[in-house]
């Protein structure tokens, strides 16, 4: 089970990194446009927010119940790896995960309003480079690769 969780979890983030960048440039171009007839959030925004909840939730799951790298053992602190995956990560992608949302339910409320858009942009951005830092890329020596 943890290695169809984690492989599944690793998969997911290209998925979840394409339609955020997809929703920052809709959210972009609504809010550069200055269009005030778009009374609501493009559906990428929408699925972003949808992928992004789920990737946290196959994570959360992964974190609490399967993971060989996630202890609660004196020293966690000392060791790179172990300190990654269970403070750096989880904080990591958590704040961005509710910044993705609050820019979701934020924007929602604003629009038609063009700062509707552009508060989706804000926080759909800033997200996005947590979640680009939080990332156990391979090239960190964090032992997790590609996919």
């Amino acid at each position: 089970m943890y290695s169809a969780l984690k492989h599944s979890h690793s998969g997911l983030r290209w998925v979840v990194l394409v339609l955020l960048i997809a929703a920052i440039a809709a959210a972009w171009k609504a809010w550069s446009s200055k269009d005030s007839s778009q009374a609501k959030p493009d559906k990428m925004v929408l699925l972003a927010l949808i992928f992004t909840h789920v990737q946290l939730l196959i994570g959360l799951i992964l974190y609490f119940v399967y993971s060989p790298y996630v202890q609660f053992t004196a020293g966690v602190m000392k060791d790179k790896l172990l300190r990654f995956y269970t403070v750096e990560h989880l904080v990591g992608m958590l704040i961005a995960v509710v910044l993705i949302t609050i820019g979701y339910s934020k924007g929602k409320r604003l629009l038609p309003d063009p700062k509707g858009h552009k508060t989706v942009f804000t926080f759909y951005l800033i997200g996005l480079v947590l979640i680009l830092l939080s990332i156990p890329w391979p090239f960190r020596g964090l032992a997790a690769g590609w996919f």
